[in-house]
């Protein structure tokens, strides 16, 4: 896709730290890292997000990210790391071709995670059947 910067990335149009890549996938350092070896994994076809994508194309994604996150985590001795994927403008977005992030953390790196709500008791049961009724279709 002419006007993805990760497509351009892929196409060696624009460079970037490449880390890893295969004939499918390409991992390359942020440009904004949360911390440092903070990395992005592309599957090299375009496809707008993780959600996007077909489950096959996705699993494989996954194995890769697996295999790459335990060597940013080894590689930067991070504590843990988290992987995240933004799927659309409203999950933080920004780059719509699929990407998952692998971020390296250590127990004093500062950074605050996401604080944790609550449900009321029908609250959840609501929400729980919907989502049970999206699956069963």
């Amino acid at each position: 896709m002419k006007d993805c910067i990760f497509c351009n990335i892929v196409a060696g149009e624009i460079p970037a730290e490449k880390v890893y890549e295969n004939d499918t996938v390409l991992a390359f350092l942020s440009i904004g890292p949360i911390n440092p070896g903070h990395t992005l994994v592309i599957p090299k076809a375009h496809s707008h997000s993780a959600l996007a994508m077909q489950q096959e194309d996705f699993a494989l994604l996954m194995k890769h990210v697996h295999t790459i996150a335990c060597a940013v985590r080894d590689a930067t001795e991070a504590d843990g790391v988290n992987l995240t994927f933004n799927c659309d403008a409203a999950a933080g977005q920004e780059v719509f071709h699929t990407h998952a992030h692998i971020i390296p953390r250590h127990e004093d790196d500062g950074r605050v995670h996401w604080p944790a709500g609550e449900y009321d008791a029908p609250r959840s049961h609501t929400i729980a059947e919907k989502m049970r009724a999206q699956l069963r279709q």
